[in-house]
């Protein structure tokens, strides 16, 4: 199989590429996988690094611009689409899976223009912008949460699930000795939860020398973090700007504070640890909001709203819950029973079915 995956910009559309990537890889080593994103998103980055190749498009996203800004949004996707026509031509996909983000859109918009076949993998349980417009083609809309299946009445769509990489499916299981506070608010960080967490450090003096923090803190953050630590004499930290190996660093948390994506969800109960869940409030639709509600109502995380974030509520939910190992394993055990493993498994197999069908 000859496999284009298009999309990305964040680790919620990235990291379920990869995933599926890795298991091609694994179920068929001669297989080729191709990348398609943007220089500005995170696969610029992150791809080369992990050993795939990436081709970039010229692309930006739509949404909350003014009228000149579209105008030259518009500019930029006629362009990124002779490119991707192009790649097209070059790279000569069996199928094409977009997995969301803008730089999604030319890419399967070449791929129909060439009679490519394209399968659409959504994370959300409400869709985005450029899913929900390119789904209307779409051999298959593979989805994570069934419910997203209302954006795309009278489509093909499947529940797979949401892929994770291969190494958070053999996460061991919880060990909350020594106890490692993990904290993250996606690939770009989250300023919100990274003041909170420095601001949380006088509270938590009775775990100073044995409690480590892991911190994701984001590259704009990364230096205001770091100083945060310092002056409150922390010394047993991880403070980076990103982590390249989460699989490593959700084997070793014991309690983890983070955001609500569908993917950051998918790891959490792949891995099986417990959370403390501060949604993004200008998620569309809600999403987050929605995906730790879900989470909280099974017993496998406790969520906060950002409105409600104060240090003296998140430094008492820590302390509490660290001292409290029966209720962290209980969170753990719970999360394990909602995950969906087999994701990547599942959406490989939708992609062989769509490239039988058309061979």
């Amino acid at each position: 199989m000859r496999l284009l995956l298009a999309g990305g910009g964040t680790g919620g559309h990235l990291f379920p590429a990869v995933a599926l990537a890795e298991q091609l890889k694994h179920e068929s080593p001669d297989s080729e996988v191709l990348f398609v994103g943007t220089e500005r998103g995170l696969e610029a980055r992150l791809l080369p690094e992990l050993g795939w190749t990436l081709r970039t498009i010229e692309m930006s996203g739509w949404a909350g611009l003014g009228i000149q800004a579209r105008i030259k949004a518009l500019i930029r996707m006629v362009k990124g689409l002779r490119q991707s026509r192009q790649i097209m031509q070059e790279f000569r996909p069996d199928v094409v899976v977009g997995v969301g983000g803008y730089a999604s859109v030319p890419a399967l918009l070449a791929a129909k223009w060439m009679k490519v076949p394209y399968l659409i993998h959504e994370q959300n349980a409400w869709p985005g912008m450029a899913n929900r417009m390119l789904g209307r083609w779409a051999k298959r809309i593979c989805l994570s949460f069934e419910e997203a299946g209302r954006a795309f009445p009278g489509l093909a769509t499947v529940v797979t699930g949401n892929p994770v990489r291969a190494a958070m499916e053999q996460c061991p299981e919880l060990c909350s000795e020594p106890p490692v506070l993990l904290v993250f608010g996606g690939s770009q960080g989250a300023r919100a939860i990274n003041r909170a967490i420095v601001d949380v450090l006088p509270q938590l003096d009775s775990w100073r020398g044995k409690l480590q923090v892991l911190h994701q803190a984001g590259q704009l953050d990364y230096e205001d973090v770091v100083s945060g630590y310092r002056n409150a004499d922390w010394e047993d930290v991880e403070v980076q700007p990103f982590i390249k190996d989460m699989a490593d660093a959700y084997a070793r948390a014991s309690l983890i504070v983070c955001r609500a994506g569908a993917t950051t969800l998918a790891e959490l109960t792949t891995c099986g640890r417990p959370a403390i869940l501060i949604p993004y409030p200008h998620a569309a639709g809600g999403h987050q909001a929605a995906n730790a509600r879900a989470l909280a109502a099974k017993g496998a995380a406790i969520l906060i709203e950002e409105k409600d974030l104060t240090a003296e509520r998140l430094g008492s939910l820590i302390d509490d819950l660290l001292q409290d190992n029966e209720r962290l394993q209980s969170m753990a055990s719970s999360g394990r029973r909602l995950a969906h493993r087999g994701a990547a498994a599942r959406l490989l197999e939708e992609c062989r079915t769509v490239m039988d069908a058309v061979a």
